[in-house]
């Protein structure tokens, strides 16, 4: 499919250039106010903090003037304190790059109808989502969230981040967008296509997987790359020879940075698209907006999502030929 068949007609593309105008000439302005408002809030946190460890020198022994116990804690507090600040300081900014696309979303979907827009709340479908997809993680979030029907068929998608572990020590196991969907025909078990893993991913993922059997595709390129489990091998088996590894051989040709997963559950399926970047994300505060740059291409790649959720939903159908 051209990225044509996804772009908006000429009147909700007019629509969205005039909400780009009122959003560039309150841009300006909240960029101005964040300009001094960062350095003014930050600032007067380190003169604080520097003027409080000063006084802690006149009671502190002499040698441990900066660095006695008290200042330590004074600094770790100051630390925290400036990123508060700082989040409070730029929120001109948020605020109104969060309700720009509040506006903007459900206007360039003119190819979906139903159309709902939500942003960091938990989706519908994800509690759904095979585990044995991404493996263990013990925190998630979300941000951007569309719900719509694309041709014939409802979807959720969304933008996703889920890790395991927490400071140091966190591992990102998924950042990206998931496209959820209703299969055309129930698969009877789970399906999980994922790219091969290291070790430690692959030993938490396999904790997940030991009621799984592991499936060969045939093709010598997708088995060195993708591992296939299933709860269901004999279902499982003509899917994996067939539609679903030309499905997953059309993904590497048409978008080999992607590394897509791809996941049956039943009635529900989905397809992973990593992401390094938020898919929605505007550009900084401090650069002008600007259609075919920003918008345009968003809303390519949108399409081309939930055109190749239209082909893994189809995966299972009893009718296509193959």
């Amino acid at each position: 499919m051209d990225a044509a068949d996804f772009m908006p007609s000429e009147a909700v593309i007019a629509g969205i250039r005039n909400n780009i105008e009122a959003y560039e000439a309150r841009r300006a302005s909240a960029y101005r106010k964040v300009r001094w408002r960062v350095p003014l809030f930050v600032g007067l946190v380190l003169v604080f903090v520097a003027l409080v460890a000063w006084l802690f020198n006149k009671v502190a022994d002499p040698n441990e003037q900066w660095f006695s116990t008290p200042h330590v804690f004074l600094y770790g507090t100051g630390f925290v304190a400036a990123i508060l600040l700082y989040f409070q300081a730029i929120r001109p900014a948020t605020r109104l790059q969060q309700s720009f696309r509040d506006t903007l979303l459900p206007m360039i979907f003119g190819f979906v109808r139903d159309v709902r827009y939500q942003h960091g709340v938990r989706p519908n479908s994800f509690d759904r989502l095979p585990r044995e997809t991404v493996g263990a993680f013990n925190r998630q979030s979300f941000d951007d969230i569309i719900a719509g029907r694309y041709e014939d068929f409802p979807f959720e998608l969304y933008e996703a981040r889920l890790t395991e572990g927490s400071g140091k020590s966190e591992q990102i196991v998924f950042k990206g967008v998931i496209v959820a969907f209703e299969t055309i025909e129930p698969f009877p078990g789970i399906l999980v296509a994922a790219r091969k893993a290291g070790k430690v991913v692959g030993f938490f993922r396999g904790m997940f997987s030991s009621k799984m059997q592991e499936l060969a595709s045939g093709v010598p390129e997708l088995d060195a790359t993708y591992e296939f489990r299933t709860d269901n091998v004999e279902a499982a088996r003509p899917l994996v020879t067939g539609r679903l590894a030309r499905a997953l051989t059309w993904l590497g040709e048409t978008s080999p940075h992607d590394q897509a997963r791809i996941a049956l559950n039943g009635s529900d399926g989905f397809l992973l698209m990593p992401r390094n970047m938020n898919f929605f994300e505007l550009p900084d505060i401090s650069m002008p907006l600007d259609y075919q740059t920003h918008i345009a291409p968003m809303i390519a790649d949108l399409g081309a999502m939930l055109a190749t959720a239209s082909l893994v939903r189809k995966i299972g159908a009893r009718d296509e030929a193959g």
